[in-house]
C-alpha cells in the first residue's frame, strides 16, 4: 500500500501572496510542511504546484530541498492532485496544505494508521468532525475515490479537492479523528499578516522542529495573548474557495 503526502502550494493567495515562502523561524513556511511530511510515516512527499510563473520560486525551493514537485493547472487543485497520484504510483494521497506550518507528523501517522487497519474507507481525516486547531489538518483520500471525485467534481469541489467525498450524500466510507477535549477554538495557520505574526511567536515557543499537536495546544492555552492576535480572523466558506 504506496501512500504518499501530497502538499498543494502556490504564490497567489489573494489575502496573504506569497505567503507559503515567506519567512517562518528562519525557514519559508513550506519548508516546514515538508520536513513534518517527511517526518512521518509516508512513502514519498510530493509538493504539488502551478504552471504560473510566479510559482517556479516553490519549484525551485522544492528542488534545493530535494523534494518531488508536479505542477498543474492553478485554479484547480483536483487536478494537480490527480497529476501528484498519477506520478508517485500511490494508493491513497494524504492531503496536506502549504500555509498550516506546525503540522505534527504523529498525526499524519494516526490517519495513515486508520487506513491501513481497513483501506476500504475512502477519506480518512482529522476535520469530518473538527477537534483540533484550525492548520493541524490531515486528510487521506483512497487513491480509487480521488479518481472518482475527479471525474465528477465541479466548482468549488475542485478547489477543496477532497470536499465532495465527504459531503452529506456522497456514497463513500469516511471515518474521522475525534479528540477530547476539543480544542478547534483555536487557529494555528496562515491567511491574514495576524496569522503570520501569531505563529512567529508560538515558533519562539515551540523551537524548530515539527511541534507534537499537544505542546501547540498547551502554548495555547498558556499564552492567550498570542491567542488573541489571530481570533478575529474569519476563514473562508467552502463555496467562497
Amino acid at each position: 500500500m504506496n501512500v504518499i503526502a501530497v502538499i498543494q502550494a502556490r504564490m497567489g493567495s489573494a489575502r496573504l501572496p506569497g505567503k507559503v515562502l515567506s519567512d517562518l523561524g528562519g525557514r519559508p513556511v513550506l519548508e516546514w510542511v515538508i520536513r513534518a511530511a517527511r517526518a512521518s510515516n509516508v512513502d514519498d512527499v510530493i509538493v504539488a504546484t502551478s504552471v504560473h510563473g510566479d510559482d517556479q520560486a516553490i519549484v525551485d525551493l522544492c528542488r534545493k530541498l530535494g523534494v518531488r514537485v508536479v505542477c498543474g493547472d492553478e485554479q484547480d487543485v483536483l487536478s494537480r492532485y490527480i497529476v501528484a497520484l498519477e506520478a508517485g504510483g500511490a494508493d491513497a494521497v494524504v492531503r496536506l496544505t502549504s500555509d498550516c506550518p506546525l503540522l505534527d507528523p504523529e498525526l499524519i501517522n494516526q490517519v495513515v494508521a486508520v487506513w491501513r487497519c481497513n483501506p476500504t474507507l475512502d477519506y480518512v481525516s482529522t476535520t469530518l468532525n473538527r477537534t483540533l486547531p484550525r492548520g493541524l489538518d490531515v486528510e487521506l483520500a483512497a487513491a480509487g475515490a480521488l479518481r472518482q471525485a475527479d471525474a465528477r467534481a465541479v466548482g468549488y469541489h475542485r478547489v477543496h479537492v477532497t470536499s465532495s467525498l465527504y459531503e452529506l450524500d456522497a456514497p463513500y466510507a469516511c471515518a474521522g479523528l475525534m479528540f477530547r477535549p476539543a480544542y478547534n477554538q483555536f487557529r494555528v495557520t496562515l491567511d491574514e499578516e495576524a496569522d503570520a505574526i501569531a505563529l512567529a511567536q508560538l515558533v519562539e515557543i515551540l523551537g524548530d522542529q515539527p511541534p507534537a499537536w499537544r505542546d501547540v495546544v498547551n502554548a495555547l492555552v498558556r499564552h492567550p495573548e498570542i491567542v488573541a492576535i489571530n481570533a478575529g480572523v474569519e476563514q473562508k466558506t467552502l463555496i467562497e474557495g
